[in-house]
Protein backbone atom coordinates (compact mmCIF):
# COMPACT_ATOMS: atom_id res chain seq x y z
CA UNK A 1 0.00 0.00 0.00
CA UNK A 2 1.11 3.58 -1.02
CA UNK A 3 0.78 6.87 0.67
CA UNK A 4 0.05 9.58 -1.33
CA UNK A 5 1.12 12.98 -0.25
CA UNK A 6 -1.76 15.17 0.77
CA UNK A 7 -1.37 18.75 0.80
CA UNK A 8 -1.67 18.46 4.95
CA UNK A 9 1.36 16.13 5.18
CA UNK A 10 3.74 19.23 3.68
CA UNK A 11 5.33 19.94 6.90
CA UNK A 12 6.83 16.57 6.97
CA UNK A 13 10.23 16.50 5.05
CA UNK A 14 10.82 14.03 1.54
CA UNK A 15 12.67 11.66 3.93
CA UNK A 16 9.77 10.83 6.64
CA UNK A 17 7.12 8.50 6.71
CA UNK A 18 3.86 10.11 6.99
CA UNK A 19 3.93 8.73 10.94
CA UNK A 20 6.57 10.25 11.86
CA UNK A 21 6.12 13.75 12.97
CA UNK A 22 8.61 16.75 13.14
CA UNK A 23 10.44 18.56 16.23
CA UNK A 24 10.44 22.43 15.47
CA UNK A 25 11.53 23.10 18.69
CA UNK A 26 8.35 23.59 20.33
CA UNK A 27 8.08 21.85 23.55
CA UNK A 28 4.27 21.54 24.82
CA UNK A 29 3.51 21.54 28.42
CA UNK A 30 2.08 19.01 30.34
CA UNK A 31 -1.11 19.95 30.14
CA UNK A 32 -3.46 20.93 34.28
CA UNK A 33 -4.93 17.18 33.96
CA UNK A 34 -2.14 15.39 33.46
CA UNK A 35 -0.77 17.85 36.25
CA UNK A 36 -3.45 17.12 38.22
CA UNK A 37 -3.03 13.32 37.64
CA UNK A 38 0.43 12.88 38.47
CA UNK A 39 -0.22 15.06 41.93
CA UNK A 40 -3.92 12.26 42.42
CA UNK A 41 -1.26 9.25 41.85
CA UNK A 42 1.57 10.51 44.31
CA UNK A 43 -1.58 11.11 46.90
CA UNK A 44 -2.98 7.30 46.12
CA UNK A 45 0.22 5.82 46.55
CA UNK A 46 0.58 7.36 49.86
CA UNK A 47 -2.60 6.63 51.10
CA UNK A 48 -2.02 3.46 50.00
CA UNK A 49 1.24 3.09 51.86
CA UNK A 50 -1.54 3.47 55.50
CA UNK A 51 -3.98 0.99 54.03
CA UNK A 52 -4.18 -2.45 56.26
CA UNK A 53 -4.95 -4.44 53.45
CA UNK A 54 -2.00 -2.96 51.35
CA UNK A 55 0.13 -3.60 54.19
CA UNK A 56 -1.41 -7.33 54.28
CA UNK A 57 -1.08 -8.11 51.03
CA UNK A 58 2.61 -6.99 50.99
CA UNK A 59 3.17 -9.33 53.96
CA UNK A 60 1.78 -11.99 52.13
CA UNK A 61 3.65 -11.71 49.37
CA UNK A 62 6.88 -11.47 51.20
CA UNK A 63 6.09 -14.90 53.12
CA UNK A 64 5.35 -16.49 50.05
CA UNK A 65 8.81 -15.12 48.58
CA UNK A 66 10.24 -16.40 51.83
CA UNK A 67 8.55 -19.48 51.50
CA UNK A 68 9.47 -20.40 47.86
CA UNK A 69 13.37 -19.41 48.71
CA UNK A 70 13.54 -21.73 51.83
CA UNK A 71 10.84 -24.42 51.60
CA UNK A 72 8.66 -25.96 54.38
CA UNK A 73 10.18 -26.30 57.87
CA UNK A 74 11.31 -29.77 59.05
CA UNK A 75 9.25 -31.65 61.39
CA UNK A 76 12.14 -30.82 64.12
CA UNK A 77 11.77 -27.16 63.53
CA UNK A 78 8.08 -27.52 63.97
CA UNK A 79 8.00 -29.30 67.06
CA UNK A 80 10.59 -27.24 68.43
CA UNK A 81 8.01 -24.17 67.38
CA UNK A 82 5.46 -25.90 69.60
CA UNK A 83 7.56 -26.49 72.15
CA UNK A 84 8.64 -22.93 72.55
CA UNK A 85 5.12 -21.61 72.01
CA UNK A 86 4.04 -24.00 75.25
CA UNK A 87 7.17 -22.37 77.38
CA UNK A 88 5.90 -19.06 76.79
CA UNK A 89 2.21 -19.61 78.10
CA UNK A 90 3.12 -21.74 81.01
CA UNK A 91 6.06 -19.70 82.12
CA UNK A 92 3.98 -16.44 82.83
CA UNK A 93 1.37 -18.89 84.16
CA UNK A 94 2.87 -20.60 86.77
CA UNK A 95 4.78 -16.99 87.85
CA UNK A 96 1.44 -15.66 88.21
CA UNK A 97 -0.04 -18.42 90.42
CA UNK A 98 3.22 -18.79 92.45
CA UNK A 99 2.88 -14.80 92.75
CA UNK A 100 -0.72 -15.38 93.97
CA UNK A 101 0.23 -18.38 96.56
CA UNK A 102 2.75 -16.44 98.25
CA UNK A 103 0.80 -13.37 98.25
CA UNK A 104 -2.40 -15.83 99.80
CA UNK A 105 -0.26 -17.43 102.75
CA UNK A 106 1.25 -14.13 103.57
CA UNK A 107 -2.40 -12.31 103.24
CA UNK A 108 -3.86 -15.33 104.97
CA UNK A 109 -6.60 -15.45 102.11
CA UNK A 110 -7.37 -18.75 100.61
CA UNK A 111 -7.06 -18.01 96.37
CA UNK A 112 -7.65 -14.15 96.48
CA UNK A 113 -4.48 -13.28 94.39
CA UNK A 114 -3.84 -17.31 93.30
CA UNK A 115 -6.67 -16.98 90.75
CA UNK A 116 -6.32 -13.91 89.45
CA UNK A 117 -2.96 -13.78 89.23
CA UNK A 118 -2.88 -17.35 87.42
CA UNK A 119 -5.33 -15.45 85.03
CA UNK A 120 -3.14 -12.70 84.24
CA UNK A 121 -0.08 -15.51 83.74
CA UNK A 122 -2.41 -16.48 81.29
CA UNK A 123 -3.33 -13.62 79.38
CA UNK A 124 0.20 -12.48 79.31
CA UNK A 125 1.31 -15.80 78.01
CA UNK A 126 -1.11 -15.85 75.18
CA UNK A 127 -0.28 -12.68 74.01
CA UNK A 128 3.84 -13.22 74.29
CA UNK A 129 3.15 -16.49 71.75
CA UNK A 130 0.41 -14.17 69.59
CA UNK A 131 3.32 -11.36 69.43
CA UNK A 132 5.65 -14.33 68.55
CA UNK A 133 4.28 -15.99 65.88
CA UNK A 134 3.09 -13.19 63.81
CA UNK A 135 6.81 -11.86 63.93
CA UNK A 136 7.68 -15.14 62.06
Amino acid sequence: MQHDKKPSDSHQSAGQSPHQSVDHGARERPSQDTQRHGAATQAQGAASERDPLVKAVRQRRARHAQWQREGDLSVGRRLAQIGVLGWIVVTPTLAGLYTGRWLDERAGTALFWSAPLMMAGVCLGGWSAWKWMNAR
